[in-house]
C-alpha cells in the first residue's frame, strides 16, 4: 500500500509555505472569503494580502458563529416603521428562553423547502414550536411571521433571514481585514445532497447579503482540497497509482460520504518545460439526511420530556408530554441543553442537567443520562451510519478494499458509537484518519478555492473536479408526446459538455431537469431550466433560401454542460446547420486573382525575366539584398504548362460541400421554484436596508446613552475632587449636583426609551456646566509649567542677543584692522614695482631652463615661493560676518514682543480669582515658546550656510603621453572608453 499522501512537511514548514503561496500579485486588492455553511454553525476564513487563510472571529472572539438570528422586541411596540433589534450567534440563542417565537436557529434545515414538505418542515416545527411558520404565497416556500411586526407585514423568507446572518459574517470579516478593505467574493460549501432549488436559495441569500458567489463547492471536496494543500501525490502519467480516500462528514444537519481521488499529473508548462500539478476528483458521494447531530439531540430531548412528564408536579397539573412539547420556552431550554449533554457524553460516561422554572415558570427538574443509555436510545441511528458509505461506493463502482483511509469531518462524528460503527465498517481502526481539522478543514478548503479563482492571488495549483450529485437530462414535447434524454449522471464532472440534437425546425421549448428521488408530492424529475428558442424558424428559412438546404439535411443542436459555478446543467450555445453545395472559382476567387492572391499555377507569372531590366544603380537596395531564390516550378520550363493550367481551371470549378452554421438565439428561465418578482425582491432589499439603518441608529443611540450614564458617574467624582472645588463656586457645584441627580433619575425612568436626540440634549446641557470648570482645572495645572518653559525660552533668546552683539563688535574691529593693512600693502607693492622694472635683461638671462616644462602641473601641488610672495604682498581679507544687523534686529524685536505680551497676560491673570476663566492659556504659552525657538533655529541655519566652505573644484583630466611623445586623442590612436569608469 503506498504511503498516505507522502507527507513531508512539519507544522512550521506548512505555515511558511502557505505564507509564500498566498503572495498577492498586486499591492492592494480586495479580500476573498470562504464560508462553511453549516446547519448549526457558520464558519468563515479570510484570504487577504498579509492574512493567508485566517479564521474570521466573531465579536466574542470565537472561531465559529452559531447559525441563528433573533429579533429582540422594541420597547416602543410594533409597527410598520419600527424595527426590532437583531441579535446574532450565541447571543441570539441565549434569547430563545425569553423570546422563543423570534429566535431562528438552524435555518439550513428548511432552506429551499416547500411549505407542504411535511417531513422536514413538520420536524422543524416540532423542535421549535413557538415559531410561526407560514407559506410564502408568491413561491410556496417556508416563511416566518414575527411577533415584532404587525399582522400586515410580509413574512420573512428563509433566504432573507440567512442573508442577515451572512451580512453579520461579512461585517466580522471586514473588521478583521482592516479599514478600507472590501470583501465581496466568496466560495460557499454545500452538502453533496444539495438540490438545484437549495443551491439557488443559498446564492440568493448571498446576493441579498451583498456577496458575489464565485463558486459553490461540496463539503467533501472542500475537505479534500484542504487535505491536499500540504501534501504531494504521485504522478499517474509516470506510472504511479492515485490515492483514494473517503471523507465521512457528519454535522448537525446530515451525514455524507465522499470518495476522493488524489493524484499528481505532469502537464506542459510555459515553453519547453513541464510541471506537476495536484488533482482532487470526486468519484462518488452518498448521504443520509436523517442521520445528524440534531437527530441525536432530539433523542435526548424526547427522553427529557418523557421523564419530566412523569414527575409529580406535571401530573398534578394534569399535563402530558404533548403539552410540554408544545410549550415554546420549555422546548427552547431543553433543546439548548441537549447539545451540551451530547458533547459531554462524547468524553464522559455520564452527565446531568438541572432546570429551574422549566414549565410555566414554576417547575424544577433534574435530568441524568449515561453514555450507555444514550447509545441505547440512539440505536436506530447507529444502523444508518453505513448508508452514505454504501451509496458512495456504488456511485464510484468501488469496494471498501479500494479505500486507503476514511477522513473524519464534522462535529457529530466525534460521537463514540459513530466512530465504532465506522471502524467496524472499514474493518480496521488504522484506516480511520483524524489528521485533518474536523471543524475547520472545509472552510479552509473553501477559502483556498476562492483564492485560486481570484486572479489577484497566486496559490499552489490544485485542480478540483466536483460533481452535481444528481443525474440530469432534457425533456420536451414532440408529436404530442413527452420525450426525455438523459445527459449527465450523478458522477459526471462539473464542466462536462454534451451535444444534443433535436428534430425541430421551428421555434420550440425544452426543459432541463434534475432527478431527485424522494421529492414529496411529485415525480423525481425536478425541472431546473426552461429554454425557449427565438430565431430557429427564421434561421432554417435562411438556410433554405440562401444555401439551397433541404429540411431533411438541416440539424438542430445545443451544447449543454454542467455549470462550473453551481454544477447545474446549462445551455452554452445552440446552432442550426446543413451541408450546402459550394462552387469554387466564384467572385471571391476572381478578386484574389485580380490582386495577385490567387493560385500561382494559373496565369500568374514569376517576375524573374524582368529583374535584368532593372537599373541597379537607381535602386537604393543593394544587389545582395535583392537577389532571391525562385521556386523550382517557376524556374524550370514545363512543356505541358498550358495543359496543367487548363486542368487547374477545371479543378477550381469543381463542386464541393460546405457546412453552413447559424447560431440560435434563446432565452433561459429558471424552472421549478418560481422566481421572485422584481417588486417582491425590491421589497426584501428595502426591508434589509431599513433594518441596517435601524441598527446603525440604535448603535449610535446606545453609545450616547452609555456616554451620558458614564458622564453622570464621572461628575460625582469631580464634585469631590479638590482641584475641581478650587476652580468652582459653591453655587455652581450645587447646580451641577442637582442637574446630575435629575439626569440619573431620568435615565432609569422615562429616559430609558428616549431617542438619541433627547439623550444628546441632556448630555450637552451637563457638559455645558462641567466642561468650563474642568478646563479651568486643567489650565491651572498646566499654566505654571508652560510659563516656566516660556521664560526659559526668553532667557535663551536674551543670551543669543548678547552673543550676536559681541560678535558684531568684534567684526567691526576686524574690518578696521583689515582696512589699514590693505593700505600698507598697496604702498609696498608700488615701491617694489618701480625697483623691478630697472633690470629686465638680467632676469631674462639668468632664468634657468626647465626640462619638464611640457609636463602637466600637479593640481594639488603648492608653490611655497608663490604663496610666500603673495602673502607678503597682499594681506588676508577679514572673515565674512557671521550675523548681520538684520539678524540682531529680528532677535531683539521678537524677544521684546513676547516679553511684553507675557507681562501683560500675567498682570491680567493676577487680577482674576481661581473660579474665573483664565486670561492666559497653556496653548498660547506653548505657541509663544515655539515662536521664539523658530527665530533662533532660523538664525542658526543661516549661520551654517554662511560658514560652510565651498566644495573643492574637480581635478583637471590627466594627459597621457603616447609613443610618439604627443598626447593621446586627436588623430592619434583611438582611446577606448570604459562605460563603467564613466559611470563611476
Amino acid at each position: 500500500m503506498p504511503p498516505h499522501g507522502r507527507r513531508r512537511f512539519s507544522g512550521l514548514a506548512v505555515t511558511v509555505s502557505l505564507l509564500l503561496l498566498f503572495t498577492s500579485t498586486a499591492s492592494a486588492v480586495s479580500a476573498v472569503l470562504g464560508i462553511d455553511f453549516g446547519t448549526e454553525y457558520i464558519k468563515a476564513a479570510l484570504v487577504k494580502p498579509g492574512i493567508p487563510l485566517e479564521i474570521v472571529l466573531t465579536k466574542d472572539s470565537k472561531r465559529k458563529e452559531t447559525a441563528a438570528v433573533a429579533f429582540k422586541p422594541s420597547k416602543s411596540g410594533s409597527g410598520p416603521k419600527i424595527f426590532p433589534e437583531r441579535i446574532y450567534g450565541g447571543d441570539a440563542l441565549a434569547l430563545s428562553a425569553r423570546f422563543p417565537g423570534d429566535v431562528y436557529p438552524n435555518l439550513k434545515t428548511v432552506l429551499g423547502q416547500y411549505f407542504d414538505n411535511s417531513d422536514r418542515v413538520s420536524e422543524y416545527q416540532r423542535r421549535f414550536p413557538e415559531l410561526r411558520i407560514v407559506e410564502a404565497k408568491e413561491r410556496g416556500t417556508v416563511g416566518f411571521s414575527s411577533r415584532c411586526f404587525d399582522e400586515m407585514e410580509d413574512p420573512f423568507l428563509v433566504e432573507e433571514l440567512l442573508a442577515m446572518e451572512l451580512k453579520n459574517i461579512r461585517a466580522n470579516a471586514v473588521a478583521m481585514a482592516g479599514k478600507g478593505s472590501t470583501i465581496k467574493d466568496v466560495v460557499i460549501t454545500v452538502p453533496p445532497s444539495c438540490t438545484a432549488i437549495e443551491k439557488r436559495a443559498v446564492t440568493m441569500a448571498a446576493d441579498l447579503a451583498g456577496l458575489r458567489v464565485l463558486s459553490l463547492i461540496s463539503d467533501g471536496l472542500a475537505v479534500g482540497l484542504n487535505y491536499a494543500t500540504s501534501r504531494t501525490f504521485p504522478a499517474v502519467n509516470e506510472g504511479s497509482k492515485p490515492e483514494i480516500h473517503l471523507v465521512y462528514d457528519m454535522g448537525a444537519g446530515s451525514a455524507s460520504a465522499t470518495i476522493l481521488r488524489f493524484q499528481g499529473k505532469v502537464v506542459k508548462d510555459i515553453g519547453k518545460f513541464n510541471k506537476t500539478v495536484q488533482e482532487v476528483q470526486i468519484m462518488g458521494a452518498g448521504w443520509e439526511k436523517t442521520l445528524s447531530g440534531d437527530a441525536l439531540n432530539q433523542v435526548i430531548v424526547d427522553d427529557m420530556v418523557e421523564k419530566f412528564a412523569a414527575t409529580s408536579h406535571i401530573k398534578t397539573l394534569g399535563k402530558e408530554a404533548k403539552d410540554i412539547k408544545g410549550h415554546g420556552r420549555t422546548m427552547a431550554k431543553l433543546w439548548k441543553e441537549s447539545e451540551r449533554l451530547r458533547q459531554v457524553l462524547s468524553a464522559n460516561s455520564e452527565t446531568q442537567a438541572s432546570f429551574e422554572g422549566l414549565f410555566q415558570d414554576d417547575a424544577n427538574f433534574k435530568y441524568k443520562i449515561t453514555r450507555a443509555d444514550f447509545e441505547k436510545l440512539a440505536s436506530r441511528y447507529a444502523e444508518r451510519v453505513k448508508a452514505p458509505i454504501t451509496m458512495a461506493l456504488e456511485a464510484a463502482k468501488l469496494s471498501l478494499s479500494d479505500l486507503e483511509s476514511v477522513i473524519l469531518h464534522g462535529g457529530a462524528v466525534r460521537t463514540p458509537f459513530v466512530q465504532k460503527e465506522l471502524e467496524a465498517i472499514v474493518g480496521s481502526a488504522d484506516k480511520i484518519r483524524t489528521n485533518v481539522n474536523a471543524d475547520e478543514a472545509a472552510v479552509f478548503g473553501a477559502a483556498f478555492k476562492a483564492a485560486g479563482i481570484n486572479p489577484s492571488f497566486r496559490v499552489k495549483e490544485i485542480r478540483t473536479l466536483d460533481t452535481s450529485g444528481y443525474s440530469s437530462g432534457a425533456s420536451w414535447t414532440a408529436d404530442g408526446k413527452e420525450r426525455q434524454q438523459k445527459l449527465f449522471t450523478q458522477t459526471s464532472a462539473i464542466g462536462a459538455e454534451k451535444q444534443v440534437s433535436f428534430n425541430f425546425l421551428d421555434d420550440f421549448t425544452f426543459t432541463l431537469y434534475q432527478q431527485v428521488p424522494g421529492l414529496p408530492g411529485g415525480p423525481p424529475d425536478s425541472p431546473i431550466l426552461q429554454i425557449r428558442t427565438s430565431n430557429l424558424t427564421a434561421s432554417v428559412k435562411k438556410l433554405e433560401d440562401n444555401f439551397g438546404c433541404v429540411a431533411a439535411d438541416i440539424s438542430t443542436k445545443f451544447a449543454i454542460r454542467l455549470s462550473p459555478y453551481d454544477g447545474l446543467p446549462e445551455v452554452v450555445r445552440g446552432s442550426v446547420s446543413c451541408e450546402a453545395m459550394e462552387k469554387k472559382g466564384g467572385v471571391v476567387d476572381g478578386m484574389k486573382d485580380l490582386f495577385g492572391f490567387g493560385s500561382k499555377k494559373g496565369d500568374q507569372k514569376p517576375l524573374a525575366d524582368d529583374l535584368d531590366d532593372l537599373d541597379a544603380s537607381s535602386s537604393p537596395i543593394t544587389t545582395e539584398a535583392t537577389t532571391t531564390s525562385l521556386p523550382e516550378e517557376s524556374q524550370n520550363s514545363d512543356p505541358n504548362a498550358s495543359e496543367k493550367e487548363k486542368k487547374g481551371d477545371d479543378k477550381a470549378k469543381e463542386i464541393k460541400k460546405k457546412t453552413e452554421i447559424i447560431y440560435i438565439d434563446f432565452t433561459s428561465e429558471p424552472a421549478g421554484l418560481p422566481r421572485l418578482s422584481p417588486e417582491a425582491l425590491q421589497r426584501i432589499k428595502e426591508r434589509l436596508s431599513a433594518f441596517d439603518a435601524s441598527d446603525r441608529t440604535r448603535i449610535k443611540r446606545d453609545e450616547t446613552l452609555n456616554t451620558l450614564e458614564a458622564f453622570s458617574y464621572k461628575a460625582r467624582d469631580l464634585l469631590e475632587d479638590e482641584g475641581f472645588i478650587a476652580v468652582s463656586t459653591e453655587t455652581l457645584r450645587t447646580t451641577i449636583e442637582q442637574k446630575f441627580k435629575d439626569a440619573s433619575d431620568w435615565l432609569y425612568g422615562d429616559g430609558a426609551d428616549a431617542s438619541r436626540e433627547t439623550l444628546k440634549e441632556r448630555l450637552d446641557e451637563l457638559r455645558g456646566l462641567v466642561d468650563p470648570v474642568q478646563k479651568r482645572k486643567d489650565e491651572a495645572a498646566k499654566r505654571p509649567d508652560a510659563i516656566k518653559s516660556l521664560q526659559e525660552a526668553l532667557d535663551q533668546v536674551k543670551a543669543m542677543v548678547d552673543m550676536v552683539q559681541q560678535q558684531r563688535e568684534a567684526q567691526v574691529i576686524a574690518e578696521e584692522q583689515a582696512s589699514s593693512a590693505t593700505s600698507s600693502a598697496s604702498l609696498a607693492a608700488s615701491e617694489s614695482e618701480s625697483s623691478s622694472t630697472s633690470s629686465p635683461s638680467l632676469s631674462t638671462s639668468t632664468a634657468p631652463v626647465d626640462d619638464f616644462a611640457d609636463l602637466d602641473d600637479d593640481a594639488y601641488a603648492t608653490s611655497s615661493t608663490g604663496s610666500s610672495s603673495t602673502a607678503s604682498s597682499t594681506p588676508e581679507p577679514p572673515p565674512p560676518p557671521m550675523y548681520s544687523e538684520a539678524d540682531l534686529t529680528a532677535l531683539t524685536s521678537t524677544r521684546d514682543s513676547v516679553q511684553s505680551w507675557l507681562d501683560a497676560k500675567l498682570a491680567e491673570q493676577d487680577k482674576l480669582s481661581p473660579s474665573d476663566d483664565p486670561a492666559i492659556f497653556s496653548s498660547e504659552l506653548t505657541a509663544k515658546s515655539k515662536e521664539l525657538n523658530k527665530v533662533v533655529m532660523d538664525l542658526l541655519q543661516k549661520q551654517m550656510k554662511r560658514t560652510s566652505p565651498p566644495p573643492p573644484p574637480p581635478p583637471p583630466p590627466k594627459k597621457e603621453k603616447n609613443k610618439a611623445g604627443g598626447a593621446k586623442g586627436g588623430k592619434g590612436k583611438k582611446v577606448k572608453v570604459d562605460m563603467e569608469d564613466v559611470l563611476k
